[in-house]
């Protein structure tokens, strides 16, 4: 009886440990499906061969290594020759549904591009209710009809910014509308969950915004995969201004304000945990950011570094897992280093660049990369471990077979690191 009493009381020690956990999905770039393609592939279709060859062509020009290439699955649109890249949006879907009936997942995480190719407001011809429901909601239909109180918090993308203001706002009014999804008006938000002493707060931000506000260049990379100077690139021709749209551009110092938001929140917030996602990448190997990047970091990183507990990107369609020791921007820094999350992966495929990812870690020592895997669909689960105060990242893919089934990938641990 005795030893009856001890098993159950220390498993009910356990399960009240495990409920003062916070787990959470981790997804990006899933609002793709050819339904909805680019203006290039309508205006100049290709069959599969010359869409394979065309990105094979791409590749080498970005001075990859033609040993690492590869493409995504290619749909071909019935009735015609005419191909694309296949979307992974509804077995990443399915996939992080049969996750969720075997491992908690409180809510999830959105990190941008939701609406594939321009956002909403495209002057396609196509209805945007439409649109949001096949591009948002249906990918996602298998984890809301398991999990009907689940939220997902959304964040904005550069193609969610894509054809207009109004574009952002019917997104922001459509997700309004859903009980299942967030998105705050302004763009950036902040939320926190969890008990007192045991939450998090997360802070949302519009990265596109805060690039938006930048005046910063295109550079390409060197055939050997290293950075270009900016002198040199522009007296070479090519060193392209990055080409921000007009309704893109801050509208009376919102982009600075974002700044100011999130500086003053991180520094004052009282949750045990603060952890900050947005679109755009921190640092990244897929080899085409990199100059977004370098932007971001000297906008943001200081403030990571100094309060936060991670950060959390998509952008690149891949898996993703880097840090940063913040010795740069915080040359005294104490605390463990700062964990950074690419979950792009949802409905979309990249490679990513080699030649870069060796020249970045011999020019940056900051700089790390932990794991990635390129050429993939998949997402991230992520969990706060209040008991040890450990964050656990783990990575899933789901195959080509469009099978939808989770296959899990790897898993890390990292400090808790904020005061």
């Amino acid at each position: 009886m005795k030893i009856t009493l001890v098993v159950l009381l220390l498993t009910l020690n356990s399960t009240a440990l495990a409920a003062n956990n916070i787990n959470f999905l981790a997804f990006g770039d899933g609002g793709y499906h050819p339904d909805y393609p680019k203006a290039k592939h309508i205006h100049s279709p290709k069959t599969k061969a010359e869409f394979i060859a065309a990105e094979k062509a791409d590749w080498l020009a970005e001075h990859r290594p033609i040993a690492e290439f590869n493409h995504a699955p290619i749909y071909v649109y019935p009735g015609t020759e005419t191909a694309t890249e296949a979307s992974g949006a509804a077995v990443v879907g399915k996939a992080m549904a049969e996750l969720c009936q075997n491992k908690p997942c409180d809510f999830a995480i959105q990190l941008g591009d939701n609406i594939y190719p321009d956002g909403a407001a495209a002057n396609d011809g196509k209805d945007d209710k439409q649109r949001m429901d096949d591009l948002i909601l249906a990918p996602l239909s298998p984890l809301l009809l398991q999990n009907p109180n689940l939220v997902v918090y959304s964040a904005l993308g550069n193609h969610d910014w894509k054809t207009s203001r109004r574009g952002v706002k019917l997104q922001t009014q459509w997700m309004e509308k859903h009980a299942n999804f967030h998105m705050g008006r302004k763009g950036y938000y902040s939320y926190t969950i969890g008990e007192q002493g045991n939450d998090v707060e997360f802070f949302v931000l519009d990265t596109n915004m805060l690039l938006s506000g930048q005046h910063y260049y295109e550079i390409p990379l060197k055939p050997d995969g290293s950075e270009q100077g900016l002198a040199s690139a522009l007296a070479s021709g090519q060193a392209k201004v990055e080409d921000i749209e007009r309704h893109e551009q801050p509208v009376n110092g919102e982009d600075h304000k974002q700044l100011a938001w999130l500086a003053n929140g991180l520094k004052h917030s009282t949750a045990k945990w603060k952890i900050v996602y947005g679109h755009h990448v921190i640092w990244s190997v897929g080899g085409t950011k990199y100059d977004e990047a370098h932007v971001l970091r000297r906008l943001i990183l200081p403030e990571l570094c100094e309060y936060a507990d991670a950060y959390i990107a998509g952008h690149e369609h891949d898996l993703e897992l880097l840090t940063d020791d913040c010795s740069r921007v915080l040359p005294n820094n104490k605390k463990p280093k700062l964990p950074l999350i690419i979950s792009g992966a949802a409905s979309k495929m990249r490679g990513t660049h080699s030649p870069l990812a060796h020249y970045q870690a011999l020019r940056y020592p900051e700089y790390d990369l932990v794991w990635n895997k390129a050429f993939i669909w998949g997402f991230a689960h992520i969990e706060l471990d209040n008991h040890n105060d450990i964050l656990n990242v783990a990575f899933y893919t789901t195959p080509r077979d469009l099978s939808g089934q989770v296959v899990p990938e790897q898993r890390f641990s990292f400090a808790h690191r904020s005061n």
